[in-house]
C-alpha cells in the first residue's frame, strides 16, 4: 500500500480534533494528579495513623494496578452502583488518580528535603500549621519538584492512548476510526506517532528549561 497524501489531507482535520482532546486530557489529568498527589502526601503525614495508612494503602493499590483496569473500572464499572460519568470526564479521573500516586512520592521527597530548622523557625515563630505550610514549607519545597512532575505528566500525555478503550475520541481513538471505515493504515497509524513525537519534543524542550530553571540536575 503506498502512502496517498491526498487521504492525508483528507484525514488530517480529523486526527486534529483527536489531539485537541488528548492534550485536554492530559492538561486536566495532570491539574488533578497535583491536586491529588499534594492530598496524599500530606495525609500521609498526618499523625492520625489510621488516616495515614489507609491513604498509603490506596496509593500503594492504586500504583500498583493497571491503568488500563483502572479506566475499566471508573468507566464500566462505576455504573453498576449509579455514578455514570461521560468518556473523557471517566478518563481524567483515571489518569490523575493513577498519577496522582506517584506525584505524591515527589511531593513526600520534596517537604522532606525542607531542612528541619525551617520547621523549627515557623515553629518558634509561634506559625499555625496552615501558615507554616503555606508560607515556610511549600514554598521551599514545591521548585525543585516541578522537573519531576513535568516528567511524570509528559509520561501521562503518552499514555493517553488507553483512552480509546473507554471511548474517549483522543488521538489514537480517532485514527483507529478513520483506518477501520477506509480500510488504510499506514497513513493515520504514522500521523499518530508523527504528532506525538513532534508534542513530546516540545515537551522535553519545556521539561529540560525547568530543569535548568528549578531543578537540581545530578551528572
Amino acid at each position: 500500500m503506498e502512502w496517498d497524501w491526498n487521504f492525508v489531507r483528507e484525514i488530517f482535520p480529523t486526527l486534529v480534533d483527536g489531539v485537541k482532546i488528548t492534550i485536554l486530557a492530559t492538561l486536566l489529568g495532570s491539574v488533578l494528579a497535583a491536586i491529588v498527589g499534594l492530598g496524599i502526601a500530606l495525609a500521609r503525614r498526618s499523625p492520625n495513623r489510621l488516616l495515614s495508612r489507609t491513604v498509603g494503602f490506596l496509593a500503594e493499590f492504586i500504583r500498583g494496578t493497571p491503568l488500563l483496569v483502572q479506566l475499566y473500572f471508573i468507566f464500566f464499572v462505576l455504573p453498576d452502583i449509579g455514578i455514570l460519568l461521560s468518556p473523557l470526564v471517566a478518563g481524567v479521573i483515571g489518569l490523575g488518580l493513577h498519577y496522582g500516586t506517584y506525584t505524591a512520592e515527589v511531593y513526600r521527597a520534596g517537604i522532606e528535603n525542607v531542612p528541619r530548622g525551617q520547621w523549627e523557625a515557623a515553629k518558634a515563630c509561634n506559625l499555625s500549621s496552615t501558615q507554616t505550610w503555606t508560607r515556610i514549607i511549600l514554598p521551599q519545597a514545591l521548585p525543585p519538584m516541578i522537573p519531576a512532575l513535568a516528567n511524570y505528566f509528559i509520561a501521562m500525555f503518552k499514555e493517553t492512548p488507553l483512552l480509546s478503550a473507554i471511548t474517549v475520541l483522543e488521538l489514537m481513538n480517532q485514527a483507529k476510526s478513520v483506518a477501520n471505515s477506509s480500510y488504510r493504515y499506514i497513513e493515520p497509524i504514522t500521523l499518530v506517532g508523527a504528532f506525538f513525537l513532534v508534542i513530546s519534543l516540545f515537551s522535553v524542550i519545556a521539561l529540560r528549561w525547568l530543569e535548568a530553571r528549578y531543578g537540581r540536575i545530578e551528572r
